[in-house]
C-alpha cells in the first residue's frame, strides 16, 4: 500500500446492473459479440479528473469479474452509480473492507442516500467536477476516511476533460456515450432529473464535445455514438449553435460517427433542429411519453406532450430519419378507468415498435415520492433494492394507488400482451419500414470490416428469429424483405427493432406471468398492502435514479 506521499494505485469498479431488466439487451449484446451495452462514462470522465500521477485501472463487473486480487493490487477503489447497481456496489464496499482497501462512493444513489453507503470510507456526492478536488487533496494530506458534498447544479461542464476513452475495450459495448448537457427544462413530477441537475441545462463547448469525438476517432473507434443527455434539447440554443460543427466535422471525417440520444418529444416542433440532427446522422432517439391521456399528462406536469398528436410527432422524427423508441407508464393517479386500449391504440398509431412500459415508480425524493409521502401513501421500503430485484417492470406501485392495485395490474398485464404480440409487434415493424426516411451522405466511408461483422450479425440474428424462436420467423421476415424492396434505407432500423425484441419478447412472457403471480396473490387474499412513511418522515436529499437506459454522469467516484 502507499503512503500519502506516493500517487496511488486507483481502482475504478462500475457495479453490475440487474440482469433481470428490460433494459438489459443481453441478446443483442450476445449477437454483436458485447458484453455491455455501454461502458462507464462517469468512471472513464472521473479517471480523466484525478491527479495524472495517480495510476488509473478500470474493472467493469459487466464485462469481467472483480477479482479479490485486483482489490488488493489497489491503494483505493472508486465505485458507485445508479440504483439498479446498489445490491453489487453494496458488496464491493464489503469485500474492500474485508481485504482492508479503503473504498469511496458516489454517483446518483449515495447522492441520494449516503445512509446507505455508511459502509464506505469516503462518500463523495454531486457532480464530481465540483467536490472532487476537495477529496483529492485530503487523500494526498493522508486523510482515509472523509464525507464530501457538492453544491447543487454549480458544476462547470465546460472544465470537464475528456474522458478516459482509452480504458476501455470498444469491442466490449454496442455503443459508446459522449454527454454534451446536463439537466432538463420542464417539471415531470415522476422525474428526478432537475432534483440531481436542475433546471437549467448546463452545456459543453463545442471544442470540448469536438475534442471528445475526435478522440474516439483517433482511438479508432466507429459506429455508434449516443448523447446521454437527460434531454438533448433542453437548452434549444445551445444545441442549435453546435450541431452545424458537428455537420463540418462528420463530412470532414467521412461520417464514421452515427448518433443517438434523448429528448423530449416537442423535438418534432422544431424544423430547423430537425434537420440539422438529419445531417448530424442521428439516427434514433429515446422519448418519454409516458401515457396518452392528456388528463395525466397534466396531472404529472408532462404538458409539453399535450395538445398535439403524439402519432403525427413521432411520425415527423420519422421522416427526420431517427427511429423512436419511447417509455410509457402504467399506474398514474389520475387513470380514472382502464388505460389499456388507449396506450394500446396510441403504440400503435406511432407505429413505434419498442416501447418500454412500465409500472409507476416513486423515485425518491423526486416531486412524486415527496407528494405520496405527503398523502401517507408512500411504502417505508420504496426504495429498497436487492439483489434479485427487477426494475420497474416488476417493481413499480411502490405506494398506494388510488384504483385497486388489481385493477392497475390487469391493465398493465393487457398493455404488454397486446403489444408484444408477434403480430402486432411486427405490424409496427413495417410501419417504421415504411415511413423512415433515412439520409445518405455521400462522403460517407465504407468500412468493408464493419460490414463483414454487419452480415456475420445479421446470419446471427436471422438463424436465431428463424430456429431459436421460429413463430417469430415468418413476422420477421416478412418485415425485412417488404423493407428491402421497399424502402432499404431503413433496413438498418428494421433489423435494430428486430434484435431488441428477442430479448424483449420473452421478458414481456417473464414479466406477465410475474403479474399473474402478484394478481394471483390479490385474489387468495395473501397480499396485504405493505406499511406506509409516517407522514412526519420527511427526506429532502436529491433523487438516486433516472431511467436506467442511460447512464446520468454525476459524481461516480
Amino acid at each position: 500500500m502507499s503512503d500519502a506521499n506516493t500517487a496511488p494505485r486507483v481502482l475504478l469498479v462500475f457495479p453490475k446492473f440487474y440482469e433481470n431488466s428490460m433494459w438489459n439487451f443481453k441478446e443483442a449484446m450476445e449477437i454483436q459479440g458485447a458484453k455491455a451495452a455501454a461502458p462507464p462514462l462517469g468512471l472513464i470522465t472521473l479517471a480523466a479528473m484525478l491527479p495524472a500521477a495517480w495510476q488509473i485501472g478500470l474493472v467493469n463487473s459487466n464485462c469481467e469479474p472483480l477479482t479479490d486480487e485486483a482489490i488488493r493490487g489497489a491503494d483505493l477503489v472508486m465505485t458507485g452509480g445508479m440504483l439498479p447497481q446498489e445490491p453489487d456496489c453494496l458488496e464491493i464496499i464489503e469485500r474492500c473492507r474485508t481485504i482492508g482497501t479503503p473504498v469511496c462512493v458516489g454517483g446518483p444513489a449515495p447522492t441520494s442516500t449516503p445512509e446507505v453507503y455508511d459502509r464506505a470510507d469516503f462518500i463523495v456526492a454531486g457532480e464530481a467536477e465540483g467536490i472532487l478536488p476537495e477529496f483529492v487533496a485530503a487523500w494526498e494530506r493522508g486523510e482515509r476516511t472523509g464525507r464530501f458534498t457538492a453544491a447543487k447544479f454549480k458544476a462547470d461542464v465546460t472544465a470537464s476533460p475528456i474522458p478516459r476513452f482509452d480504458l476501455l475495450t470498444f469491442s466490449q459495448y454496442l455503443y459508446i456515450g459522449v454527454q454534451f448537457s446536463r439537466g432538463c427544462p420542464f417539471t415531470c413530477e415522476f422525474c428526478d432529473i432537475i432534483e440531481l441537475y436542475g433546471r437549467a441545462p448546463r452545456t459543453k463547448t463545442t471544442p470540448q464535445m469536438l475534442a471528445e469525438l475526435e478522440r474516439l476517432f483517433s482511438l479508432g473507434y466507429r459506429g455508434h455514438v449516443d448523447f446521454v443527455d437527460d434531454n438533448l434539447i433542453g437548452n434549444k440554443k445551445a444545441i442549435k449553435l453546435f450541431l452545424p460543427h458537428l455537420i463540418v466535422w462528420q463530412e470532414e471525417h467521412g461520417y464514421p460517427f452515427k448518433f443517438s440520444t434523448e429528448a423530449s418529444l416537442n423535438l418534432a416542433d422544431d424544423d430547423e433542429l430537425l434537420d440539422l440532427m438529419r445531417r448530424a446522422n442521428f439516427f434514433a432517439l429515446f422519448t418519454g411519453i409516458e401515457t396518452p391521456d392528456e388528463a395525466t399528462l397534466i396531472q404529472t406536469q408532462k404538458k409539453q406532450n399535450t395538445k398535439r398528436s403524439i402519432a403525427d410527432s413521432v411520425h415527423k422524427l420519422y421522416a427526420a430519419g431517427m427511429f423512436v423508441t419511447a417509455g410509457f407508464i402504467v399506474g398514474f393517479d389520475s387513470e380514472k378507468d382502464s388505460i389499456t386500449k388507449a396506450m394500446t391504440t396510441c403504440i400503435s398509431d406511432t407505429g413505434i415498435p419498442i416501447a418500454m412500459v412500465g409500472l409507476l415508480f416513486a423515485l425518491p425524493n423526486t416531486q412524486l415520492s415527496r407528494r405520496l409521502r405527503k398523502e401517507g401513501r408512500l411504502y417505508v421500503d420504496y426504495a429498497v433494492t436487492t439483489s434479485d430485484q427487477g426494475d420497474q417492470c416488476t417493481q413499480g406501485l411502490n405506494f398506494v394507488t388510488l384504483r385497486p392495485q388489481r385493477d392497475v395490474l390487469m391493465d398493465y398485464r393487457g398493455v404488454l400482451e397486446e403489444i408484444y404480440d408477434p403480430k402486432s409487434f411486427f405490424d409496427r415493424v413495417r410501419e417504421l419500414g415504411r415511413r423512415l426516411d433515412r439520409p445518405s451522405f455521400a462522403a460517407q466511408n465504407i468500412r468493408w470490416g464493419a460490414v463483414a461483422k454487419d452480415l456475420v450479425s445479421l446470419t446471427r440474428i436471422m438463424w436465431r428469429v428463424s430456429v431459436k424462436r421460429p413463430e417469430l420467423a415468418k413476422h420477421a421476415w416478412g418485415a425485412f424483405f417488404e423493407t428491402a424492396r421497399r424502402n432499404p434505407a431503413a433496413l438498418e432500423a428494421v433489423v435494430t427493432n428486430i434484435v431488441i425484441y428477442l430479448h424483449v419478447y420473452p421478458f414481456s412472457r417473464y414479466v406477465m406471468k410475474e403479474i399473474d403471480s402478484r394478481i394471483e396473490a390479490i385474489d387468495a387474499g395473501r397480499w396485504v398492502s405493505p406499511p406506509v412513511l409516517p407522514l412526519e418522515e420527511v427526506n429532502t436529499a436529491p433523487a438516486r435514479v433516472g431511467r436506467p437506459a442511460v447512464e446520468h454522469f454525476a459524481a461516480v467516484a
